[in-house]
């Protein structure tokens, strides 16, 4: 007998929920390949992972529910409440325990790109306040995956690998920041031995929430491995009256067979395909952050806006620095005010010029933030979120405020949306520079934020958002619900960008990671580098800026550069990402292959000294080229490189060439990168 109906899959994308659901709440016996229709009626219960894993269904492990009724209650024993409602690709479950006085309803669905995505809701139906510990949602993952993936980082250096094996014993990924965390893992993953980005099968997960949370990868002895994640929920932070119901953050399970190029491939057609993704070219951005820092002067920033449209960017946003008693990071942070004695004729004069140059223009905000030398603060020191009277320690001179208050709300939202109609803004760099410590709830908090993102974007549906957090320490599917790219780091070094991006790039397709060229001294590290690898480094990512160009000597490469970013966006903001395995760790090389294979950029940056004593343009290596069709020729040329175009052997090569035999190349100097393009 086969059992279609409790298979959830979705038509051509090779991914399957196999569930048994006799004898109560479903179980989730498979998640993976797609096994075909063939699934026999077998009692898989004894192997399966229960829908929610609690130690009534006999799990010993993190369990997906905690909670209790003062002091009671703290196990539940669910059961089914009515039928489970079943289509080809989703599944709704409802359970209660009348005891306990707790519902429970959960979401299951396979999306048309092979993304699973999982969400669960408990409302308190009994007497009183249940207060909710967890609620977390898992996937089995089977015995072969044996090796672990996550990530790490800091502030300038984020998303930082590391491996292990995955072996009995819970892997819990926290973070307790009240942000996602430069050190977040984004996606933590486990897969079959020596997987690698072309090769092997891999189980990742990724929570949609940007306060508190958790991942975790779980094997226990006698029962099947699991990987899940949820909200981190501070105690006593939700607390739910009869009737109340509290909904988690949605989860993303993504499979693959062929390495981490499909866990890339799946999560970019999924964000691709959501209905608030930017769909108009990513215009040029530059960013005078680094070209002025705080020292704000018309006419300064009129010459500046001058030489962006000549190289021919697109959009001038103003940073940090524009607002009353801001001269410095210690003040006036919560007065959004245009500073008078910095701007006597306000910005108009600014915004006119830019915008008569025809570029878009953009401002900072650190709408979530207050420095305690700030008209706000000093009028409104409740605003801040904590303990009344039990202020926490500052960090970077600045208290966070407390926007789930109607008060604070409407205050940030009438000062933002007033200087947007005035000065018809285009565009909000939306900026969060601290951890958040010793809250009353991050819980409201990010909600709170996530509805005043959604009422501007309500308001003005033209208006485009970025997340910024001192960099990349707010990037995750939750926020960029309400937001059109992210800063991927505050670091514009391209030798630490080149693996941030790429490995950010996991998550992230290309066009929501925002990626600068900028000065030739790295503010962060110092590193001095050559303007070529910065401009290839910033190419693969939303492109921009972000140094006084019109101190740069070489405009017209920053010039040629900027056509190249135009004519080759949409290949680079639609196809598919491939990264090469290389047996030399020394190079980085990332390419994007249109849809239909036809097309192709790659680029080979030598970030570090090779063991390969070649000498620079001398004896060729071989650089593999995966992702291509197999089938077709292809014409290849180097179309930015140093020191002007290289030539390449005058022959067309196959996609299967490229790919096994590989493209003879001129060996790079350290620091150097070149970008190839093939066309079939």
């Amino acid at each position: 007998m086969v059992q279609q109906n409790h298979t959830l899959r979705a038509d051509g994308v090779g991914v399957t929920v196999v569930l048994d659901k006799d004898g109560g709440l479903p179980r989730m016996v498979h998640w993976g390949t797609d096994p075909g229709v063939g699934v026999p009626d077998v009692a898989y219960r004894s192997s399966a992972l229960p829908l929610l894993p609690v130690q009534h269904e006999g799990w010993a492990g993190r369990p997906a529910i905690a909670g209790d009724r003062d002091g009671r209650w703290q196990h539940l024993r669910l059961r089914l409440d009515g039928e489970v409602e079943l289509t080809g690709t989703s599944m709704v479950v409802r359970a209660r325990d009348d005891e306990a006085g707790v519902a429970v309803e959960s979401i299951v669905e396979v999306t048309p790109q092979g993304v699973v995505k999982m969400r669960h809701s408990l409302t308190n139906v009994g007497p009183g306040v249940w207060s909710l510990a967890n609620l977390r949602c898992f996937l089995p993952v089977p015995d072969e995956a044996v090796e672990k993936l996550d990530m790490t980082g800091r502030w300038a250096l984020e998303r930082a690998p590391q491996r292990g094996s995955f072996g009995f014993g819970a892997h819990v990924r926290e973070s307790r920041r009240g942000r996602t965390g430069h050190d977040a893992t984004l996606l933590l993953s486990v897969g079959t031995q020596g997987f690698a980005n072309r090769t092997g099968e891999i189980w990742s997960v990724h929570v949609g929430w940007s306060g508190n949370h958790e991942h975790t990868a779980e094997r226990l002895p006698d029962a099947i491995a699991a990987l899940g994640g949820g909200e981190l929920l501070e105690p006593g932070e939700v607390r739910l009256a009869e009737g109340e119901t509290y909904h988690t953050p949605t989860v993303y399970f993504v499979h693959s067979g062929q390495g981490l190029d499909g866990i890339r491939d799946r999560m970019y057609r999924l964000i691709r395909a959501r209905e608030s993704h930017p769909r108009t070219p990513r215009p040029v951005v530059l960013n005078t952050w680094e070209a002025v820092y705080f020292d704000h002067n018309l006419d300064k920033l009129k010459e500046l806006a001058d030489t962006a449209a000549r190289v021919g960017v697109e959009r001038f946003v103003l940073d940090d620095g524009w607002f009353r008693h801001r001269r410095d990071d210690r003040a006036g942070l919560g007065d959004w005010f245009v500073d008078e004695t910095v701007w006597p004729n306000g910005l108009e004069p600014l915004v006119k010029h830019v915008h008569g140059l025809g570029m878009q223009f953009g401002l900072w905000f650190e709408p979530e933030m207050v420095n305690p030398d700030s008209d706000l603060f000093r009028g409104h020191p409740d605003w801040v979120l904590a303990m009344p009277g039990r202020l926490p320690a500052e960090s970077r001179n600045q208290h966070v405020l407390d926007v789930s208050r109607p008060e604070v709300f409407d205050y940030l939202l009438g000062r933002i949306a007033e200087l947007v109609s005035r000065l018809d803004i285009d565009y909000i760099k939306w900026d969060h520079n601290r951890d958040v410590h010793e809250p009353t709830s991050v819980h409201r908090q990010t909600l709170a934020v996530y509805e005043l993102l959604r009422t501007l974007k309500a308001r003005f549906p033209e208006l485009e958002i970025e997340s910024c957090s001192s960099g990349g320490a707010r990037i995750d599917l939750g926020i960029l619900q309400h937001t059109d790219r992210v800063w991927t780091s505050d670091t514009n070094d391209p030798i630490d960008r080149q693996q941030i991006q790429l490995w950010t790039g996991l998550l992230l397709p290309p066009e929501l990671m925002g990626a600068h060229v900028g000065p030739k001294r790295t503010h962060v590290t110092g590193r001095v580098t050559d303007l070529h690898l910065r401009c290839v480094t910033a190419l693969f990512g939303h492109a921009g800026m972000e140094a006084d160009i019109t101190a740069f000597d070489e405009l017209d490469l920053l010039t040629e550069w900027v056509a190249l970013y135009k004519a080759k966006r949409e290949l680079i903001h639609t196809g598919r990402v491939v990264v090469p395995d290389l047996a030399d760790p020394s190079a980085v090389v990332h390419g994007v292959v249109s849809q239909d294979g036809t097309h192709a950029l790659f680029s080979y940056a030598q970030t570090t000294s090779t063991p390969a004593n070649i000498p620079r343009y001398g004896a060729p290596f071989r650089l593999r080229l995966p992702g291509l069709n197999p089938d077709l020729s292809y014409e290849t040329r180097v179309v930015f490189g140093p020191h002007g175009k290289l030539d390449l052997p005058e022959a067309r090569w196959t996609g299967r060439a490229l790919s096994t035999i590989g493209l003879p190349m001129p060996r790079l100097n350290p620091a150097d990168a070149l970008v190839l393009e093939l066309v079939a």
